[in-house]
């Protein structure tokens, strides 16, 4: 089991943790990164929801090492994470004027030598902010800023967890891929009732099911399972609380590519078949953005932004992508991208509960071949959308129904 304490604050000097990148709040406000000024790391937060999206660099006494974790908190402060003499020491940094202010919060301490702790993704509302210490055979979570003493233990998991997605707009309700006894599944933790769990993803019973995004508004989900092609990730999609099979699109199969969806566009309620997700695909070639909507049967493939901070980037609720970047010429930028509108649905189709008849599989996608590199300012003209094809002969495929984690008992007051 892993063991934890809470001590005092600690000193500053740190030791290096897992890589760390740009992360935005929930609703997009901020942003913050480990930024590098030669050899040095520190902390900057940028500021993402004015005219001009501008960054502040927040540096203390000494710089920071290169694996320290940092993340935006719904105020300005940023969270820092440093790993100092084996104890995980968490702080909010602040601008003061010239310089920095800290306020320490407390050390985390697992007395498991192979325990790590990693920050969960920013919870909603931007108050919170939560860590996911895993061990051996269990997994704790903690709740390391805006809790009234210092960082505190809220649950302790059996399994080893990893991932983390919020299911409401509360931070409440946690979605962990918990693996156990050689399987992966994702399961939902509720905070508020001591870490209770259930299942959420349970695809198949030898398939390992994982939830990387989810949205509020249309229940939109984006899992990775190898179900549909036993020992093959593939990217699925799927709807909270319903029980109709997952979809496993052939357009999100790329030769020599890998597609990581990043952001979903928020604001469609209750119409998840025409929510645009933002893919960062990574090719033998080089790395760009991809859009795909359920609805569609081809990925559109966009440039990315020179310097764009790869996998991060925010939807408004009308479709317009927000990438941010930073080159020497613009060290803070958003570059603000238009994706092709989503094709018309085919005359005469009725829609299903939110789920679209899988239509059939469209060409061949060029493996690994970038689209041509435009300016951040001024997005590539809008690729034609494929048009709608008939759904294919009816075939019996492995069973993958989704079955719903039992939301309206965890969520009653």
């Amino acid at each position: 089991m892993t063991a934890c304490a809470i001590e005092p604050s600690a000193g500053h000097e740190d030791d290096g943790v897992a890589p760390a990148g740009c992360t935005l709040t929930a609703d997009g406000a901020y942003a913050a990164r480990l930024a590098s000024a030669g050899d040095s790391w520190f902390p900057e937060r940028w500021t993402l929801d004015g005219p001009e999206p501008y960054a502040v660099p927040l540096p203390r006494n000494q710089p920071e090492e290169p694996g320290t974790e940092v993340q935006p908190m719904g105020d300005g402060r940023v969270l820092i994470h440093r790993l100092v003499a084996g104890r995980h020491a968490f702080s909010l940094l602040y601008p003061t004027g010239p310089g920095t202010g800290e306020l320490p919060l407390g050390v985390v301490e697992c007395r498991d030598d192979t325990a790590g702790l990693r920050l969960l993704p920013p919870a909603p509302g931007g108050e919170r902010a939560y860590a996911l210490a895993v061990g051996p055979r269990s997994t704790t979570v903690w709740l390391v800023a805006g809790g009234a003493f210092g960082p505190e233990r809220l649950a302790e998991l059996p399994g080893r967890c990893s991932g983390g997605v919020w299911l409401d707009r509360t931070g409440r309700l946690l979605a962990l891929d918990r693996e156990t006894g050689g399987r992966t599944k994702a399961v939902v933790v509720d905070l508020e009732r001591g870490g209770e769990m259930s299942p959420l993803l349970q695809i198949a019973a030898d398939s390992d099911d994982r939830l990387l995004l989810a949205d509020h508004d249309s229940g939109l989900l984006l899992i990775r399972s190898d179900a549909p092609s036993p020992g093959q990730d593939r990217l699925g999609w799927g709807v909270l609380g319903s029980t109709l099979p997952v979809r496993f699109p052939e357009c999100l199969r790329l030769r020599d590519c890998t597609l990581t969806p990043f952001a979903i566009q928020p604001g469609q309620i209750l119409t998840p078949e025409s929510c645009a997700v933002a893919l960062r695909v990574d090719g033998p070639r080089g790395r760009w953005v991809g859009v795909w909507r359920p609805a569609e049967r081809r990925v559109h493939h966009l440039p990315a932004p020179e310097g764009w901070l790869a996998g991060t980037g925010l939807w408004t609720p009308e479709g317009v992508l927000r990438l941010p970047y930073a080159t020497e010429a613009v060290p803070c930028g958003v570059a603000q991208v238009s994706p092709p509108a989503a094709a018309a649905p085919e005359p005469g189709a009725a829609p299903v509960q939110g789920h679209p008849p899988e239509p059939a599989p469209p060409a061949p996608e060029t493996s690994g071949t970038p689209p041509q590199p435009a300016q951040p300012a001024h997005p590539p003209q809008p690729t034609p959308p494929a048009d709608p094809a008939p759904p294919p002969a009816p075939s019996a495929p492995r069973p993958v129904p989704l079955q719903e984690a039992p939301l309206g008992r965890l969520v009653t007051n």
